[in-house]
């Protein structure tokens, strides 16, 4: 949205420096701020503030600042963290009614692709870009969006006690999206307990003429009961709409068949693996909720894509074919990938697993478990970095690299692992071909 300093500067508590532009939206990272665009910079592991001069070149209208300005037009503060999270208050001040707050243990982002999809069939929609989905994230959704929107989506993230009630102060949703509940995050929410409460929270203060849009399975009453809202739910077997995988093409991309009290439909979608189905059912509920017609919902979910490093699939230079699942992992949806990697006509199917982080005392049990699904479906598993999958333990990702890279070329290859991990670096060689030969 078109944001003056001045009205900046007065949402933010600060003082204008320089002309009373105007930009729209805001960026943290210099190197992928758009001209005209807010520059924040972030003092974090490194200070934001050393790259204020990168993003003017680089176009910034304008920049928040906690020091003394150094050119163009300054928006001065005490603190640029804050300042920001005050300026995605003011921005959702501006928006209308139709906010979408979507939380889970698995499929947050693919689920916020889809859901966006689905509105856009009807309605001028703005979404989180990629899984800008915390303190940072959620303020830059929220001013990112242009005028004229008619529905905003923004994914929220949690990594602790708390997380997602701050986000919903700030985004004030109307419909709330719980995709699942299950064992991300175990270590810092407090075990599975703590989860349940986290992603709970979501729906607390939902208004009475909203929507909680909840998996079917995993949201029981005690979840249910935290909100006055409507409650919609999603599954496959189960739920008020339902979705259930009616083929699937050689590239794993599955037909499926919504069943609701609003309308019967089928529809390819555009992404990977069984577990999509769900996630599309989801997004369907969500769309109809928000006043798309079902039959343009269900189109518009079809046809979307979602973001990169989630069951891609494309193949290496010497024609080895990567599922490339690289973004992040738990127990859930690492062993969603394995099967989906079975479904792969192949020879050999090898999985090369990072870590799956932030699972507490179940550690170890939890990799060992996905390692020994991984044998059961025939898929052979090198282990990166130590992690306890068991399988062909390797201390790099160059060793990984040298093994997979000796596979014949009708081999089929998954890579995942948590973020922290970084294994989306290797699948990026694996595509250009960059070995270490």
């Amino acid at each position: 949205m078109r944001v003056a300093a001045s009205e900046a500067a007065a949402a933010a508590g600060g003082r204008v420096h320089g002309p009373d532009v105007s930009f729209d939206g805001a960026s943290t990272d210099s190197r992928a701020l758009l001209p005209g665009q807010l520059f924040v910079p972030v003092v974090a592991a490194r200070d934001g503030h050393d790259f204020v001069e990168v993003a003017l070149a680089a176009g910034a209208a304008a920049y928040l600042t906690s020091r003394p300005p150094v050119a163009g037009t300054a928006i001065q503060v005490e603190d640029t963290g804050r300042a920001l999270w005050d300026l995605g208050r003011y921005a959702r001040g501006r928006l209308p009614d139709t906010v979408i707050g979507i939380t889970g243990s698995v499929g947050k982002t693919t689920v916020k692709d889809l859901v966006a999809g689905g509105l856009a069939a009807a309605l001028r929609t703005h979404a989180t870009q990629a899984s800008f989905n915390n303190e940072l994230g959620v303020p830059l959704t929220l001013l990112g969006a242009p005028d004229g929107v008619e529905a905003v989506v923004v994914e929220m993230g949690a990594r602790f006690p708390g997380d997602i009630a701050r986000l919903c102060e700030l985004a004030r949703p109307t419909i709330g999206v719980i995709t699942s509940i299950g064992s991300a995050h175990l270590e810092h929410l407090g075990g599975p307990d703590g989860v349940r409460s986290e992603k709970g929270s979501l729906l607390v203060d939902l208004p009475v003429d909203g929507f909680a849009v909840v998996n079917d399975v995993d949201c029981g009453g005690d979840v249910r009961a935290r909100t006055v809202a409507t409650v919609v739910s999603f599954g496959t077997a189960t739920g008020d709409v339902r979705a259930t995988i009616v083929g699937r093409d050689d590239e794993l991309r599955p037909t499926v068949r919504i069943e609701s009290h609003w309308g019967t439909g089928t529809a390819a979608l555009s992404v990977r693996g069984d577990h999509q189905a769900v996630n599309a059912a989801a997004a369907v509920a969500t769309a109809v909720c928000a006043g798309v017609g079902f039959e343009d919902a269900l189109a518009g979910v079809a046809a979307s894509e979602g973001s990169r490093l989630r069951a891609e699939l494309w193949r290496t230079p010497s024609g080895l074919r990567i599922l490339n699942d690289s973004y992040n992992a738990n127990p859930t949806s690492t062993a969603a990938a394995l099967r989906s990697l079975a479904q792969l006509d192949a020879p050999r199917r090898v999985a090369v697993l990072g870590e799956m982080a932030e699972l507490g005392d179940g550690t170890a049990t939890a990799h060992r478990d996905i390692g020994r699904l991984a044998e059961s479906l025939g898929i052979e598993v090198v282990s990166v970095g130590g992690a306890p999958y068991g399988g062909t333990p390797v201390a790099s990702q160059d060793e990984a690299l040298e093994i997979v890279e000796a596979l014949p070329a009708d081999s089929v290859v998954l890579v995942k692992a948590s973020r922290s991990v970084g294994l989306d670096r290797l699948a990026e060689r694996l595509r250009n071909g960059v070995g270490v030969r």
